[in-house]
């Protein structure tokens, strides 16, 4: 499996949240830490990782094991965030940040939903600009 220098993210993971995540308006992708992460302004909406061997160890204390695991971290609020800190697999609650959850991501992954939910993670840290030239479904 081809890994993304920048974390050992699986490239065909890589691409899906960079076609979702640079599709919104002025987000743009950077190296982290560690793996990739995207962002607007100087707020970051979207974190992806592939957590090996224990490392990076702030992601592995958080998911709870050594993986391997390819986890995606992103903003919520309101109903949704309670909801999604409630639901367990495959989400899971960030442990930093009082509004950051993580995903999976593995073959199960349902791709229309990480669109939606990262769609949501944007327009939480948008200024509102921005978050009104988004297309989302009525409330």
């Amino acid at each position: 499996m081809d890994m993304d220098p920048d974390g050992g993210v699986a490239e065909d993971a890589l691409a899906r949240l960079r076609e979702i995540c640079l599709a919104l308006p002025d987000a743009y992708e950077e190296a982290a830490w560690v793996g990739r992460r995207w962002r607007v302004r100087d707020k970051t909406f979207a974190h992806v990782v592939t957590v090996v061997d224990g490392r990076p160890p702030a992601f592995a204390k958080v998911i709870g094991h050594d993986g391997p695991a390819t986890v995606v971290t992103f903003r919520s609020a309101g109903e949704e965030l309670q909801a999604l800190c409630r639901a367990g697999h495959p989400f899971f609650r960030a442990g930093w940040g009082r509004d950051v959850v993580g995903m999976y991501l593995d073959d199960a992954t349902d791709w229309g939903e990480v669109a939606e939910l990262m769609t949501e993670s944007f327009c939480v840290m948008a200024p509102t600009r921005l978050r009104d030239r988004v297309d989302r479904p009525a409330e």
